[in-house]
């Protein structure tokens, strides 16, 4: 097996202090988190930011801010941005941190039903936004919440705007998306292409679940706050650590090997 690496999703567009009081918010303390998830074995952190506010942002500026902070906290693990954003935001706004060229970016391949909205990703939608990681030389993964995304994934992938190494990220068990069940992962192993890398994010109590699967199947595991704030049954974890340092410790009794961040470029296809 490749070695596994870990993603850590460490603040998400959605939550608020209300859900969790230990959410990081500002530049300060999303470099705190970042920092303890790649101590504890994250070779990915998944970026999302918010505004001197608090509410979501797809700002250059407010990106900007935030990964600085976080390298400057010398935290170095590759930096993944969303270009999700938040609902409701435009194509426009949510390609506004690939102007930074970051190393790495989320590109959703699909529409759903997002618990009472509607997460909108339309055929031209996901064309600009690949098109722009594509001339920002930002390596693309494949944000997943059907079957049916994987074939949205792999138009752009013959239309020359994704290249392989291809990189994809199940995320099961969004309300009125794919359920999290282990063999809707299965199926979804099956139906990309062979020698893809690919992820689990099970949301909620199944992150525990999906992700111990996925180590002893080869694939890779995102843990963190924007997936789950729990750390057990009606404890919230006191940090995004704590939740990559348990995945960590499933790996080692496993004897699946985690990947250091440079590891991770490697694999993944990002240039050091």
């Amino acid at each position: 097996m490749k070695k596994l690496i870990l993603t850590a999703a460490i603040q998400g567009a959605e939550l608020t202090r209300k859900d969790t009081p230990h959410l990081p918010l500002t530049p300060e303390e999303l470099a705190r988190e970042a920092c303890r998830a790649w101590n504890e074995g994250a070779a990915v952190i998944h970026v999302h930011v918010r505004d001197r506010l608090g509410n979501p942002s797809q700002r250059a500026r407010d990106y900007r801010e935030n990964l600085e902070a976080i390298r400057a906290s010398g935290c170095g693990a590759v930096l993944q941005v969303s270009t999700g954003g938040a609902l409701g935001m435009t194509p426009e706004e949510r390609m506004g941190p690939l102007t930074l060229r970051p190393e790495y970016a989320t590109l959703n391949t699909g529409s759903i039903n997002f618990g009472r909205d509607v997460f909108i990703n339309s055929p031209d939608m996901m064309e600009a936004l690949a098109r722009a990681m594509s001339e920002h030389g930002v390596k693309a993964e494949f944000e997943v919440y059907e079957e049916g995304h994987i074939h949205n994934a792999m138009e752009l992938v013959r239309a020359g705007l994704v290249r392989e190494p291809l990189n994809f990220d199940f995320v099961l068990g969004v309300p009125g998306a794919m359920a999290p069940s282990p063999r809707n992962l299965l199926h979804l192993v099956e139906t990309i292409p062979p020698g893809a890398n690919w992820t689990v994010a099970g949301i909620g109590r199944h992150e525990l679940l999906l992700g111990g699967m996925a180590v002893f199947m080869g694939g890779n595991v995102r843990v963190g706050m924007e997936d789950n704030i729990y750390y057990s049954k009606g404890v919230l974890a006191g940090s995004n650590g704590e939740l990559v340092a348990r995945m960590a410790r499933i790996a080692a009794e496993a004897g699946r090997e985690i990947a250091t961040a440079d590891e991770a470029r490697a694999i993944l296809g990002i240039p050091a």
